[in-house]
């Protein structure tokens, strides 16, 4: 008596899709900048001016807060058909 096993295909029909694309790459580098620049800023200046207490914060603020989760959650808009109106059959 021969039992017969069915052997089921998981990724027949599943597209892989890759989270990221390269323009999430590209905006998480710029970020990865801003973050690199405003450490740089804040270790290279005086203590008092303006670019340790402005500058600096602000190129990190946009860095981490602005442009990596930008990054990561940018997607592109997939565009959907329009559905066609029902012609009337004369």
């Amino acid at each position: 008596m021969a039992i017969k096993i069915k052997r089921i295909k998981k990724h027949s029909k599943i597209e892989s899709i890759l989270p990221f694309e390269s323009i999430n790459f590209v905006v998480m580098g710029i970020g990865l900048l801003f973050i690199l620049a405003g450490y740089f800023l804040l270790s290279k200046s005086d203590v008092h001016g303006f670019t340790p207490l402005v500058l600096s914060p602000l190129l990190l603020i946009i860095g981490y807060c602005v442009l990596i989760p930008l990054g990561i959650m940018y997607r592109k808009k997939i565009p959907t058909e329009a559905p066609t109106p029902i012609e009337e059959i004369n």
